[in-house]
């Protein structure tokens, strides 16, 4: 029984890291297209609030499959949420900081190219690493500082080599500027409520799936006054759903699957193994944005992307412990 369920684990670790590659690469493209597409323009942040919805559901539904009716999925909700009150409170640092997170994403993308932004977004590996010393008390090898020292000279020279560059006419309207801040800003979000969520999920007994319940909870109110606040005149001149089609309900679950995925990865594999996931699909999707959105690599940003790539494997590489020698233990 424990070597099916260590394969059990195995197999749902790496399924959720094939997967959340695939997500990742697929949200850089698709968020991209979505805020520069012609048409109708959707307000960003009640997709937010929609892809926090979906989420909770998909988040009920797995834990009523878990609990096998519907009578004891409520039994389990009482049981791990409303008694345990001061636990899901705990919850409500992470909610609040991800929904800040999702909306610094839709100013990202609007503002970067679909490469950049992926590429910039992946300094998260450092402010993960930050707050896991910080929060978690963890230790890292000086080859894992020195990866994050490479990683933000990498960061560095795409966004020099991206200002570098002339406004070409699908730049135009963007603020560069603007948008590195909010990836920035993300990142430090992500590292936070990343390491956060990591420490109350594998400190507790309480379900994966009744956790997404919790943070989809707290998140769905703080979500809908964040979009009332920044776009009131908005909302109430053109409606909450002005500018959804079928290709904005798609971006909605897509972001709501990532969420589920990210919790799948925390739980079953951790942030090393998920530096490979993100640094394949920066990968796919400097490729996919060439093709698709006309992006010019040049040697600058090519060099800063090797960068990126190399110091997410060089964080990830653990050196062999030497041998022991049964002559030294001797004496």
């Amino acid at each position: 029984m424990g070597v099916d369920k260590n394969a059990q684990v195995a197999v749902l670790k790496y399924v959720s890291l094939v997967t959340l590659t695939v997500q990742n690469s697929a949200v850089a493209l698709s968020m991209r297209y979505a805020r520069t597409r012609p048409g109708d323009m959707f307000i960003a942040s009640s997709a937010v609030v929609m892809a926090e919805l979906v989420k909770m559901f998909a988040s009920l539904f797995l834990v009523f499959k878990q609990e096998g009716s519907i009578q004891h999925l409520f039994m389990a909700l009482h049981t791990q949420i409303w008694q345990q009150k001061i636990d899901t409170l705990k919850v409500c640092v992470p909610s609040f900081v991800y929904l800040v997170q999702n909306n610094l994403l839709y100013v990202s993308a609007s503002n970067l190219d679909a490469a950049t932004y992926q590429v910039t977004y992946q300094m998260k590996i450092l402010t993960t690493a930050m707050f896991a010393v910080l929060i978690l008390q963890k230790q890292l090898r000086g080859t894992q500082w020195l990866s994050l020292l490479i990683l933000t000279v990498g960061v560095a020279l795409v966004q020099l080599s991206a200002s570098s560059k002339g406004v070409t006419t699908d730049n135009m309207g963007q603020n560069r500027l603007l948008g590195c801040i909010a990836a920035i800003s993300a990142c430090c979000c992500s590292g936070f409520a990343g390491i956060y969520f990591e420490k109350i999920l594998k400190g507790s007994d309480v379900s994966l799936w009744v956790r997404n319940v919790q943070l989809s909870f707290l998140s769905l109110p703080l979500g809908v006054l964040t979009s009332y606040a920044n776009d009131y005149s908005a909302i109430m001149d053109k409606g909450f759903f002005y500018g959804y089609d079928a290709y904005v309900w798609y971006l909605v679950v897509l972001n709501a699957v990532g969420g589920l995925l990210v919790a799948m990865v925390v739980k079953y594999a951790d942030n090393i193994l998920k530096g490979f996931a993100t640094s394949l699909a920066i990968v796919i999707s400097t490729v996919a944005s060439v093709f698709l959105f006309d992006f010019v690599i040049t040697f600058q940003f090519a060099v800063g992307t090797a960068l990126v790539i190399g110091s997410i494997f060089l964080y990830s590489h653990e050196p062999k412990k030497a041998p022991s020698n049964p002559m030294m233990k001797a004496l």
